[in-house]
């Protein structure tokens, strides 16, 4: 199993190579890939060296799976590229996320609808992820109406220059400022850019993207997605509308019940998900789940997931684990 990643020294790419390691992936052959200002550098990877190499030369290696975090420029140059040479691609940009050819995927949502001839296969938006792990299987059973989620989004959400700005501000120095204000001891109600409709990017990433992955257009998402001076971790308030009525005993065991999801919820021990208790983790925690007493058929909850993990890398790395448990890929599906 030949596995490349492209963008092996960005933020993500760091804990793709992580996850790798802590998940035992099988790969006989490492190929890690960056820009041309890395191409040549070495890279650690489970006690070995690389050396970085180029995309040109990452596509004639012909990998069985390349797994993406270079930015969705990069992503629509090359990821037809490998993809015609065989390789499997699993991009984290949003570049094929709405392409109505290309699979979005929450493996454990939707990963049965793989094939060996899905070539490109879109990861979600972090923030899309852990929202859309708490819905699914609350729509299965309730049938979601209407959805209305704020957002508190680590910096690290943006990329390292945030994740420095942050730091720099803390300790007081000037620096690159990758927000337009300072972002310590501040909220910034901008995550991406402004669309013509006064949401950004990002507010309608989580709009659409939970439709595709849970292929159904029949509810509706409103989002505002906000920025908060946390390095990791993302926090959803998350308010649900269903056409049908619940019992909180049973949302709770749907949700304990449900894999990838850990419930945090006691108010009398002052438990509930938080981003510190997140980090490092590769579950959705949620909690705060209590009916919204103001109309029928509403629920309340607070959804937190490392953005970086389950958000990222750890949902690309458990869709590449399908792949190959169900001989989706390279020789294993020319054997099948």
């Amino acid at each position: 199993m030949k596995v490349a990643v492209v963008g092996a020294t960005g933020m993500v790419g760091a804990v793709m190579l992580k996850v790798l390691k802590e998940r035992n992936f099988p790969i006989t052959q490492f190929i890690p890939v960056a820009s041309e200002r890395s191409v040549g550098k070495k890279i650690d990877f489970k006690g070995n060296s690389y050396t970085i190499i180029g995309l040109e030369d990452a596509v004639k290696a012909r990998p069985d799976i390349a797994i993406f975090s270079a930015g969705g420029a990069t992503s629509l140059e090359w990821a037809p590229l490998f993809a015609a040479n065989g390789t499997t691609v699993i991009d984290n940009s949003s570049a094929w996320r709405m392409d109505p050819s290309k699979k979005l995927i929450v493996p454990e949502i939707n990963a049965q609808t793989l094939t060996s001839e899905d070539k490109i296969i879109a990861n979600p938006n972090c923030s899309t992820i852990q929202f859309v792990m708490a819905l699914a299987p609350l729509h299965k059973e309730y049938t979601l109406k209407r959805v209305i989620v704020s957002t508190y989004q680590s910096v690290s959400g943006t990329g390292v220059a945030a994740v420095n700005q942050l730091e720099n501000e803390i300790r007081g120095e000037k620096g690159e400022m990758a927000y337009p204000y300072p972002i310590h001891k501040n909220a910034l109600p901008h995550c991406d850019v402004f669309e013509a409709n006064g949401y950004t990017k990002e507010e309608m990433k989580l709009a659409r993207e939970p439709q595709k992955i849970l292929d159904d257009r029949s509810f509706s998402v409103s989002a505002t997605a906000v920025r908060i001076p946390t390095a990791g971790g993302h926090s959803e308030s998350v308010n649900v509308e269903f056409f049908r009525d619940f019992d909180l005993s049973e949302v709770r065991k749907l949700l304990h019940q449900t894999p990838g999801i850990t419930v945090q919820d006691n108010p009398d021990t002052n438990t509930y998900p938080m981003p510190i208790y997140a980090h490092d983790k590769d579950d959705v925690f949620v909690g705060r789940i209590r009916r919204d007493e103001t109309q029928p058929n509403t629920l309340n909850m607070w959804i937190v997931s490392d953005n970086l993990r389950k958000g990222a890398a750890t949902n690309a790395i458990q869709i590449a684990e399908h792949l190959v448990a169900n001989k989706l890929v390279g020789k294993m599906m020319r054997e099948a």
